[in-house]
């Protein structure tokens, strides 16, 4: 138990998306909890054989979320920890339309679910700092009461004010259910592997001419200690998690020893073009904001109630490098589809300002 928390280890817990590497390693570890006798792990795909070994201590069930209602009534589960969200939609799935499906239909079903289980008493929800935008409005350091300036343009960023506020309805019908809404900053580290971490690992890391945002990441294995806590001791409310400290943009960069290809502003979706072009498609407007605007939050409130703090952005930041050091090479090819991309969103600034004379 640590300072500000109250023990309060449930005998049965559910987690959500366990086909996916953060839902797998969450309820791996909390399976390994003696104080947890029973791990249930809901997917409606079978998880991957890459998580074979990690899962053998959880059951798992092949169930969507809207029928998840019986499950929670007739196991009598304790606590539900709710990590099935789409991050950036995949064209090849269903794309925008999918992903809003997964994150705020699925989560009103889980809520409902959980609204009638007679024996809940903990939910723990992931969500994210894109809940507070990214924007030249923004206020230096987000707090955990900080209303976001203007609605991001992100379709995951939209998703997560949504699903927040489904959280805070439940809460009120259910005051007897403990209620932990976790923001998680962009994720790092040696095993990570998001949008970011792709951005971060080519040779060539498009930038924005004249922006040089801060950013925040926390550490995958500090975001696993912190949703273990938040599983086997009480702390109800909502929460940023990120490591102390910032890195701007272009120190990121240079830590990583890449190579970084400024595009103009206006013709930002040249920076869109580059990604694609070297190889990581989903790359979207929560990724271009935060790549513009940058974005810091207040972690006073994590580490007092938890009596944890995790490792530093920057420590974080140079795990993820340890990893990934000389992990790709730099193509003609590859090089020259970059430059192409660069090219074209000039001639497209120089095109919109020849329209607007």
């Amino acid at each position: 138990m640590t300072p500000g928390g109250t023990s309060g280890a449930p005998g049965v817990v559910v987690v959500t998306g366990v086909g996916r590497y953060l839902g797998a390693h969450v309820a791996a570890r909390l399976a390994a909890d003696p104080r947890i006798e029973r791990v249930i792990g809901i997917d409606p795909a079978t998880p991957g054989p890459e998580f074979a070994g990690l899962l053998d201590r959880v059951e798992r069930v092949r169930l969507d979320l809207d029928s998840l209602g019986g499950l929670l009534a007739d196991l009598d589960v304790a606590a539900v920890v709710h990590l099935a969200l789409v991050t950036a939609p995949d064209p090849q799935h269903g794309g925008r339309g999918a992903m809003k499906e997964q994150n705020v239909i699925g989560t009103m079903q889980l809520l409902a679910a959980c609204q009638r289980a007679p024996r809940l008493r903990k939910l723990v929800v992931r969500s994210s700092t894109a809940a507070y935008g990214a924007s030249f409005r923004d206020p230096a350091v987000f707090t955990e009461e900080t209303e976001p300036r203007e609605v991001p343009r992100g379709g995951f960023g939209r998703d997560i004010l949504d699903i927040e506020g489904y959280v805070r309805g439940f809460r009120r019908r259910r005051p007897d259910v403990t209620a932990t809404v976790l923001r998680f900053a962009p994720f790092i580290g040696s095993t990570a592997d998001t949008t970011l971490t792709r951005y971060f690992s080519r040779p060539v890391v498009p930038t924005v001419f004249g922006r040089d945002p801060r950013l925040q990441f926390v550490h995958f294995d500090d975001a696993l200690e912190v949703l273990h806590r938040s599983v086997a001791e009480d702390h109800p409310g909502t929460y940023n998690v990120a490591g102390p400290g910032v890195l701007s943009l272009s120190q990121a960069i240079r830590r990583a020893g890449r190579v970084a290809v400024p595009v103009w502003e206006p013709g930002l979706s040249g920076a869109a073009a580059i990604a694609r072009n070297l190889g990581f498609g989903r790359y979207g407007l929560d990724q271009v904001d935060l790549i513009v605007h940058g974005r810091v939050v207040d972690t006073r409130r994590l580490t007092r109630e938890y009596g944890f703090t995790p490792r530093t952005t920057a420590a974080a930041f140079d795990d993820f490098i340890r990893a990934h050091h000389g992990g790709v090479v730099v193509t003609p090819d590859r090089l020259a589809s970059a430059e192409q991309a660069v090219l074209e969103s000039i001639r497209q600034v120089r095109s919109a300002v020849r329209d607007r004379t």
